[in-house]
């Protein structure tokens, strides 16, 4: 069985992020970078498929810039077999990268697709969803424990109420969820038996692929800063305060529908 996984470029999460001057986006100017940690996830989830026997290879695509050939080694370091790197310099969204795995999936015919629920840049929790109803295959999203057997794909995943175990037939997409397992750190001599395993480059041409931004991002914005904590004495002191905070005042003295 193969087992397509995938790895994307992030800011490392350690780091500040910083916002350009003219609020166009993320400065990424001498920013350090890393693998997505729910990719790591992923990575560690298809490795030990392997290790287990039940996978017989473990392929890690990513998709972006040319520097994104380091987050692909690290993942073959970290146990995948070979890497597919789609390289394009186009600011990247979940549809494009969905139908940018979706075509690579056509072509590798994978029997299992892995992916991190989502990607701490951008939160969109996207691209998995996208690409199983690309590839009208069966999904099952926030993973925390995964079995594979007879065929069949058995993953049981967190939800409001509890958890929900969910029984689907290969191939199909998983995103893998903070609890799926902890990643292993990658070891030197594998760090450099990384360096000579197979790395593809494609574009989004050569696939066939448009990957034109749909969106555009007018304007970024740090977040509110939080305002110093204030001390009262009892509950109708409290009261009092809310009431003159500005967002309350606003809601208490807009009209009320029927």
């Amino acid at each position: 069985m193969k087992v397509l996984v995938t790895v994307k470029r992030v800011i490392d999460y350690n780091v500040r992020v910083r916002i350009k001057a003219d609020g166009s986006g993320v400065d990424l100017g001498n920013v350090k970078m890393a693998m997505n940690p729910f990719d790591e996830i992923a990575v560690e989830e298809a490795v030990r498929l392997r290790e287990a026997g039940i996978a017989t290879e473990v392929v890690a695509v990513s998709c972006g810039v040319l520097a994104c050939q380091d987050t692909l080694r690290t993942a073959l370091a970290l146990g995948a077999d070979r890497a597919i790197l789609i390289q394009t310099d186009v600011d990247l969204q979940p549809l494009a990268v969905a139908k940018l795995l979706q075509a690579v999936a056509l072509k590798e015919v994978p029997q299992l697709v892995i992916l991190g629920k989502q990607a701490i840049d951008d939160d969109a929790n996207q691209t998995g969803q996208m690409l199983a109803a690309l590839l009208a295959w069966p999904q099952a999203t926030f993973a925390s424990t995964l079995r594979v057997a007879d065929g069949k794909l058995q993953a049981t995943r967190e939800i409001d109420g509890g958890q929900e175990t969910l029984e689907v037939a290969l191939p199909a997409v998983v995103t893998a969820d903070l609890r799926l397992n902890e990643p292993r750190y990658a070891t030197l001599p594998n760090i450099m038996k990384a360096k000579k395993k197979p790395l593809e480059v494609s574009t989004p041409a050569e696939l066939g692929v448009d990957v034109t931004p749909r969106l555009t991002t007018l304007k970024v914005v740090e977040p509110l800063k939080r305002q110093a904590v204030v001390m009262v004495a009892d509950v109708a002191e409290l009261v009092a305060h809310i009431a003159h905070i500005p967002q309350v005042a606003t809601l208490r003295n807009e009209p009320r529908g029927n």
